[in-house]
């Protein structure tokens, strides 16, 4: 009896349990209209919204991820991808990009419109001495030097200055056939004379044979006066040589006007000519701003470095130019066939070489989109370029954030500069992802011009990875080693169409380096690692590879946001211009292998 008692009552309280579960389910998951478990609806619904977004970084867009969080690269928040969608009436190869995405790219755009193009050419050049102003001071006798009144190069002369003087046997023996025909002047006048004059073509001055006249005796010394005011050259004779008549004693230059000698490549030629005006600073004299003419230029071109002279005459008061001072020269040709011209500039303008693209920007109701259109250019001017074909006049084209532009419509499969027929591209999560990789071909140079560029890159690449480490002290040493290694190597190592690309380019690092070298902090040190990259870049381009791959890579948020890119022998993105605070900042753009 007590058993049955026990199992009604485990049996009541199974009941009461069940119903009270079924309770709680209805009050927490109610019914469907349609019947279904909204609980499991609702876990559908949760699968299907958290497939359908991706997350993605404004700056890389790259990364592609299913949830939100931090870029792995840079750090920003992940935003959603906006996925293209058409709507009717959109170009299928337009990229569209939301208003916060052409912020963050600092995308700008500007209306095409005409000009009048100028076409700039740059040169570098050199103070030398006017070649007609340059004498040589010689002897008019044969004698001894007993003394010299000149005794270093670059010292002043006068003219009429007492610059030496010279015991001369035949001086002496020709004062002694002056006295003779002194004594006998009334009877041979025409004897006198012509001792007389035997002294005069040995230089010697009216006063001086009056003076020897007067002495009654014969000279042993002999003074040597200078022909020619200006600056002793170079000094040819010393104390107690032996001179003969006519052998040089010093070369002497005039530098009341000089000329200034710029190199003119062979593509720039028809940009300079015979009366063109050139302004022109020079590195030694800052602030100071010149102006000349270019009144002759070489009529053969130098078979070793490929350019010709032109040179410009200065007026040079009080010898501020002095030779030797190196001088930066432009030339502004208004092109007079090409009047009333499309004109865009250069950061508009993607060039890989063959092609020649801009990004045209459409506003629609279904907002801000650009599509690629390939253009064929014209002459280069100051800031841009002559547009011969492809553009009208009111267009709106991206002038700035291009590369940004690029790139996303690389990742979306439109077509693009690197990709013009478009099509899906792999995307990841790899920080040091290539969008191209490039096999190049090296210019023909000699064995020693390619060893002294790889040397140049040996010193690059400690330079590199000294800013990555934020170390400043190192990075600037660097920077003196990478300056001297330029400036030990001769432009005679190379020729052709090397010799222009390493003269185009070598400078302008060279000048990098010097405000490295002088940088007070690791950001203005930064500042100027940008264009010595640029330059080596193209170096590496020009005259690579070095038996192993080198890389192009490339921060778009550097450089407030204009980009910037560096060189490196490693895959993986260390950032030199962010240091530890965005390390891994970047992505590989290039393959020079």
């Amino acid at each position: 009896m007590e058993k049955i008692k026990i199992n009604r009552s485990i049996l009541i309280t199974a009941v009461v349990m069940l119903a009270l579960g079924l309770l709680i389910g209805w009050l927490v998951f109610p019914s469907s209209p349609n019947g279904g478990s909204s609980h499991e609806e609702h876990l559908m619904e949760n699968a299907e919204s958290s497939a359908a977004t991706i997350w993605t970084c404004s700056m890389h867009p790259q990364i592609r991820q299913s949830e939100p969080g931090k870029c792995p690269i840079c750090g920003m928040d992940l935003i959603p991808l906006e996925e293209e969608t058409d709507q009717g009436g959109g170009d299928p190869m337009e990229i569209r990009m939301s208003p916060m995405a052409m912020q963050l790219a600092n995308v700008q755009t500007a209306v095409v419109g005409y000009g009048i193009p100028v076409r700039e050419v740059r040169m570098n050049g050199k103070v030398q001495p006017d070649e007609r102003l340059i004498s040589t001071q010689v002897t008019h006798f044969d004698g001894r030097v007993e003394q010299l009144a000149v005794n270093f190069t670059w010292e002043p002369v006068r003219k009429g200055q007492q610059i030496a003087s010279v015991y001369s046997p035949e001086l002496v023996t020709a004062q002694q056939e002056l006295f003779s025909a002194l004594k006998i002047k009334d009877m041979q006048p025409a004897l006198f004379n012509a001792a007389q004059q035997k002294l005069k073509n040995w230089k010697l001055t009216d006063a001086q044979i009056g003076q020897i006249i007067d002495s009654g005796t014969p000279q042993e010394r002999f003074p040597i006066l200078a022909d020619v005011s200006g600056i002793v050259l170079e000094k040819k004779v010393n104390l107690g040589d032996y001179v003969m008549r006519g052998m040089p004693l010093y070369d002497v230059v005039d530098l009341s006007r000089v000329w200034v000698l710029f190199d003119v490549y062979e593509s720039d030629m028809p940009w300079v000519k015979v009366g063109s005006t050139v302004d022109f600073t020079i590195q030694s004299l800052p602030g100071d701003n010149f102006k000349g003419r270019v009144i002759f230029i070489d009529p053969v071109i130098n078979p070793v470095t490929r350019v010709a002279t032109a040179r410009v005459e200065m007026p040079n008061p009080g010898g501020k130019l002095k030779p030797e001072m190196f001088a930066d020269g432009i030339v502004k040709t208004q092109l007079a066939t090409q009047k009333d011209q499309l004109v865009v500039p250069k950061s508009a303008v993607m060039w890989t070489g063959e092609r020649s693209v801009v990004y045209i920007k459409h506003a629609t109701d279904l907002g801000t989109s650009f599509i690629m259109r390939e253009i064929a250019l014209g002459p280069l001017t100051g800031d841009g370029y002559v547009v011969k074909e492809g553009l009208q006049a009111g267009e709106e084209i991206a002038v700035n954030g291009t590369f940004s532009i690029d790139a996303a419509a690389q990742l979306a499969g439109k077509p693009s500069m690197m990709n013009p027929e478009g099509g899906a591209m792999k995307t990841g999560h790899q920080h040091g992802e290539t969008s191209a990789t490039v096999s190049t071909k090296p210019m023909e140079v000699s064995k020693q011009a390619r060893t002294a560029i790889r040397l140049l890159f040996d010193r690059y690449f400690p330079l590199k990875d000294a800013l990555v480490k934020d170390d400043l002290t190192t990075a600037k040493k660097q920077a003196t080693d990478l300056k001297k290694a330029f400036d030990k190597t001769g432009m005679n190592l190379f020729s052709g169409e090397g010799h222009n690309h390493w003269m185009q380019h070598s400078a302008a690092a060279v000048d990098a380096l010097g405000k490295i070298t002088v940088a007070g902090d690791i950001e203005e040190a930064r500042k100027f690692f940008k264009p010595l990259s640029g330059q080596m870049v193209e170096l590496a381009k020009a005259f690579g590879p070095f038996g192993e791959t080198v890389y192009v890579q490339h921060c778009p948020m550097a450089d407030n946001n204009t980009g910037a890119d560096w060189l490196s022998l490693d895959e993986q993105i260390l950032n030199p211009y962010f240091g530890d605070k965005m390390l891994k900042c970047g992505s590989v753009t290039d393959k020079i292998q």
